[in-house]
């Protein structure tokens, strides 16, 4: 099994975790828990797929990404108060997950022919609509328009990815340098605080 891929069960093993808590925490039954954890660890990749035209749909073509998801839910049922212990661990996961996706994303953009500035957007989307979703649909306002560099480090972590595909590197050592910018990036913004500024009164007034 290639690491690439054991990365992206990884990754969604904890975004779907992410889901069924935020589910949890509002109350939802067993079914809500499953659905918020599905479209939190494949929404985003769905939409993508959906947007270029791509077919089968991600999770679709590939059940382990359903078996991934149900194991997550199953987990977070029974040992929900250890899970939310391991929030450090999760946290590391669900930022692999971010960069895997984003670059997965990517690639399949390119492969599809679109321009690599689409490509790059198409990559985002896969990483990060997933928890749009799941904010929309338990009335949160989405973590990317709110606070912290997030989408950001994947929009970056693509432009470093096409940038070194200009090289004459291997196509794994491309994707770990930008994978890695993506975490690091995702990193120093959360120990920092770090965040987007924010449109608020006039620079200049009369």
């Amino acid at each position: 099994m290639e690491l690439i891929y054991v990365l992206d069960i990884l990754g969604t093993f904890a975004f779907a975790i992410s889901g069924a808590l935020v589910a949890s925490n509002k109350k939802f039954d067993l079914f809500g828990v499953i659905i918020i954890a599905f479209v939190t660890a494949v929404g985003g990749g769905m939409l993508r797929d959906v947007l270029i035209d791509a077919h089968p749909i991600n999770w679709i073509g590939d059940l382990n990404y359903l078996w991934t998801i149900l194991t997550a839910v199953v987990l977070t049922f029974l040992f929900k108060r250890k899970i939310a212990f391991l929030s450090k661990t999760l946290f590391l996961f669900d930022t692999i997950g971010l960069s895997v996706f984003t670059l997965l994303g990517l690639q399949k953009g390119l492969s599809f022919n679109l321009h690599p500035i689409i490509a790059i957007i198409m990559g985002m989307i896969s990483a990060v609509f997933g928890g749009v979703l799941r904010d929309v649909l338990t009335n949160k306002v989405p973590l990317i328009f709110e606070k912290e560099i997030y989408a950001s480090a994947c929009l970056i972590g693509g432009v470093f990815y096409l940038s070194l595909s200009y090289f004459e590197l291997s196509e794994n050592i491309v994707f770990i340098i930008s994978a890695s910018i993506i975490v690091i990036i995702r990193l120093i913004a959360v120990k920092f605080h770090l965040e987007l500024p924010k449109i608020k009164d006039d620079l200049f007034v009369k």
